[in-house]
């Protein structure tokens, strides 16, 4: 036992730190939609940090023989089933709290996915870059873009795509005002570009920020 502890002691810190961080996230800030700065944002993605970090150095060996794989995804999908769905049928009608459980519930759901991948076999450099693109996506504004153009609106607001996204306070905080409709569209090209450029650097670019890796077969691009 203290053999495991030792050569899972980062993996055992990730996962501290990012569970400490989601209860600071969860339990002492508030639930709003807005961000409120650039400082608050960036802490708000610290648990998704530490948890992609920590997914990355699982032990492969140890999770298999422990069914990691059998107790790990299924409670991470009744997170999301058990709570976030009846969560946001329960809100349907109070958007701001609709909008804060979604946007806390996408991160768990990458994380579950890149968890899924890693135990089934999936590099740590995979892990990082799948986790981070899709990430850089969710926070894109694509999404923003998306209800904008694909919902049949009848509120003349949302009609046509407005000039200035007053809304978007992920990207307020990057600007230090609200973007015009082409600023919106530039971040969301840089984001998308910059998540493009991830999934494409070579896989051994971030297995090199795992331990020991030089001593590891070369991954698949």
């Amino acid at each position: 036992m203290p053999e495991i502890l030792r050569r899972n002691a980062t993996f055992l810190v990730l996962v501290a730190f990012a569970a400490a961080s989601a209860a600071v996230v969860w339990f002492t800030l508030p639930h709003d939609r807005e961000v409120k700065s650039l400082g608050i944002f960036l802490f708000k993605l610290l648990p998704f940090v530490f948890a992609v970090e920590a997914i990355a150095r699982v032990d492969l060996d140890l999770a298999r023989r422990l069914h990691l794989a059998r107790i790990l995804i299924p409670a991470a999908f009744c997170v999301f089933l058990l709570y976030f769905v009846p969560k946001i049928f329960f809100y349907l009608d109070d958007f701001p709290t609709v909008y804060y459980h979604v946007l806390v519930l996408t991160p768990v759901v990458i994380a579950a996915l890149v968890l899924a991948y890693r135990l089934g076999g999936g590099t740590a450099g995979n892990v990082r870059r799948i986790g981070y693109a899709s990430l850089l996506i969710m926070i894109s504004g694509l999404e923003d873009l998306a209800f904008l153009t694909i919902n049949n609106h009848t509120d003349p607001r949302w009609s046509t795509i407005p000039e200035v996204w007053s809304w978007a306070s992920h990207m307020t905080v990057f600007l230090g005002h609200p973007p015009t409709k082409y600023e919106a569209y530039a971040l969301i090209a840089a984001r998308v570009a910059l998540a493009l450029i991830i999934l494409a650097t070579p896989s051994r670019w971030f297995e090199r920020l795992r331990p020991g890796s030089r001593r590891s077969s070369r991954p698949a691009n």
